[in-house]
């Protein structure tokens, strides 16, 4: 993050500073709860006993069941909440979300067409996915150019391709097998449940190579946020920038879809709470993966036990706080207008 000189902007990065070490802390402390908390509760003591190689029936329990979730949600949530970071700071709106804009929807389509026409390996899965995804951004671009794009443009085109493609997901959904249908709603809640090694591994090869990619162009990415004229006057091309952070966002939200699911408002609500509790220009990237990790970990924390032993797919929860946070962004920006 780039900070001009001064006791207000060496205010603003020791406070984001310390708000990475808070999160960083939180995010532990949620990942040790996750580890213990299960059909029966496992001490602090057997979580480290069983991640240090000790054996027996309830270490392996923690090993190969809850750490695969635990670590989905922390890499997942980390992965959303840099997506959203990535497209509001492109759109310069709050709004300006991956699971608003329509790329969830059309990451959902890519992977419901590999469902239902192809057989549905996870290697299918995840191709139809970012497929999907590249291709509604494209679209949305595409059609928020004509007239002069802007971010309120692009968002508005972008919630009216979300309810085209979700309509035409219905109606995939409606014409496949009974099984495959079934299979298929319940994976369009966004759910955790059932994550193991194997469905997690290559997606988390391919987050933390996206995330490292837009670690190094954090710097561009704070200048564009500040405005175009700020960017292009310290160097920053634009266009090309654009497109790299649009192929990482849209590569980093199907990488989490074809695995889990859409899981709504973890993209829109992360970004921003991260943008205010580290009160910098912007939308900070570290801040925002950061607080979809705290978030994804909570809510999935949250589905387990509200209806214990039954858990809930977390995109329920995460769709009710996000709902929420919605409604009250919405009457913000009214507000202000």
């Amino acid at each position: 993050m780039v900070l001009r000189a001064g006791p207000v902007s060496v205010l603003v990065e020791r406070r984001t500073l310390v708000l990475v070490a808070v999160l960083g802390l939180a995010i532990l402390g949620l990942g040790l709860v996750g580890l213990c908390y299960g059909p029966t509760w496992a001490s602090p003591a057997k979580v480290f006993d069983a991640l240090t190689g000790g054996r027996g029936g309830s270490n392996v329990v923690i090993r190969e069941w809850r750490l695969p979730r635990v670590l989905a949600a922390v890499v997942f949530g980390a992965a959303l909440g840099a997506a959203g970071a990535v497209f509001q700071n492109i759109t310069r709106n709050p709004m300006g979300s991956p699971d608003v804009i329509g790329l969830d929807a059309g990451a959902y389509t890519g992977a419901l067409i590999a469902i239902t026409v192809l057989a549905g390996s996870p290697t299918q899965l995840a191709l139809s996915s970012v497929v999907g995804g590249v291709l509604t951004a494209a679209l949305v671009y595409l059609l928020s150019m004509g007239g002069g794009m802007s971010g309120l443009r692009l968002v508005v085109i972008g919630i009216a391709v979300n309810a085209t493609l979700t309509a035409l997901n219905s109606w995939i959904v409606l014409r496949a097998e009974l099984e495959v249908a079934i299979a298929a709603v319940g994976w369009n809640a966004g759910s955790l449940n059932g994550v193991g090694w194997d469905d997690v591994t290559l997606p988390f090869a391919i987050v933390c190579v996206l995330l490292v990619l837009l670690a190094v162009q954090s710097r561009a990415v704070h200048q564009a946020s500040l405005g175009s004229d700020v960017a292009v006057t310290t160097g920053v091309r634009l266009e090309p920038l654009r497109l790299r952070l649009v192929l990482i966002g849209v590569g980093c939200t199907a990488t989490v879809t074809a695995v889990a699911g859409p899981i709504a408002f973890i993209a829109l609500a992360a970004p921003q709470i991260g943008r205010r509790l580290a009160g910098a220009p912007g939308i900070p990237v570290l801040p925002a993966a950061l607080t979809g990790a705290v978030l994804l970990l909570g809510a999935d924390l949250t589905a387990q036990a509200l209806l214990a032993p039954v858990a809930l797919p977390v995109g329920v929860i995460s769709t009710a706080i996000g709902g929420c946070y919605l409604m009250w962004l919405l009457a913000k920006e009214v507000r202000r207008r």
